[in-house]
This record gives C-alpha cells, sequence and structure tokens, in this order.
C-alpha cells in the first residue's frame, strides 16, 4: 500500500516535471534514456520506475534480450559503445561511494561519446531518475499499473 499519493502534491513535483521535459527535450536519444532509467532504477530497485520504464522501452522498440541482459551489460555486446559509456557513468553517480567514485578515466571514457552538453543532460537524466526512484520507493509507489505514456511523457 502506497504511503503518500504524489497526486495530491502535484504542485511540488513541477521542477521534476520541469527538469525531464527539458531532458527529452535535448539530443540524448530516447532509447538511451530509457536503458539509463532502466539500469538505475535496477540499483535502486525502485519496482514503480522499473515497470514504467520497461513498458515505455518495449514501446519506443527496445528488445526483449537488451532490457533482460542490462545488469550485465559489460558482459554482452548487445551495447553501442555510447550506451556503456552512459551505462557506466550513470552506475558511477547512483553508487556514489566516495571521493574518488567517478574517476578522470570514465570521465574520459564518457567524453570520447557525449558533448559537454550532453554530458551534462546525461548528469542530470541520472540526477532525475535517481530523485524519482527516491520518492517511489519512500511512497511504496504500487508497480504493475502503469501504461506507456499515461503521464504525457
Amino acid at each position: 500500500m502506497s504511503r503518500f499519493d504524489f497526486q495530491q502534491h502535484f504542485a511540488a513535483l513541477q521542477p521534476l516535471f520541469a527538469l525531464g521535459k527539458s531532458i527529452r527535450a535535448g539530443s540524448l536519444e530516447p532509447a538511451l534514456r530509457e536503458l539509463v532509467d532502466m539500469r538505475v532504477s535496477q540499483i535502486n530497485g525502485c519496482a514503480f520506475c522499473l515497470d514504467m520504464h520497461s513498458k515505455d522501452a518495449r514501446a519506443a522498440g527496445e528488445t526483449e534480450q537488451r532490457l533482460y541482459l542490462l545488469p550485465a551489460w559489460r558482459e554482452t555486446a548487445l551495447y553501442s559503445p555510447r550506451e556503456r559509456a552512459a551505462l557506466a557513468w550513470a552506475e558511477a553517480l547512483t553508487r556514489l561511494g566516495g571521493h574518488d567514485a567517478v574517476p578522470d578515466a570514465l570521465h574520459e571514457e564518457v567524453r570520447a561519446q557525449f558533448s559537454e552538453e550532453e554530458l551534462v543532460q546525461l548528469t542530470l537524466l541520472v540526477t532525475l531518475i535517481n530523485g524519482w526512484n527516491r520518492l517511489n520507493i519512500a511512497a511504496r509507489t504500487e508497480a504493475g499499473g502503469y501504461r506507456p505514456g499515461m503521464f504525457g511523457r
């Protein structure tokens, strides 16, 4: 059972919605954004966000195989170098564990695939999905009822 209902606090969530809209208007590919959202949600254990982003990814044409293998993305050739860099960046920013949690070598790998503007967008995407994960976990938002596009994304 949910602890609180986000719909009752819609105005308070407007900055998050605005950030999401800004990121979607940027140059990051929709498929890449969904993979990042899925991977971060896997790390954080957010059932609602996993339900949502797996359905959105499938609706956008993502394959089942790539979604199933996402937790082991390093061990398969199914992901492009750009996707691999984004996933490594997302994991590092989600698992912050100390002063050098995002090493220079990783930054160099990501910069080889992303412009500075795209890197800012990617970093904001990771920040946003981590925030949504924490909100949904705190609220115990029920998973399973999401329909692709139901939030007008």
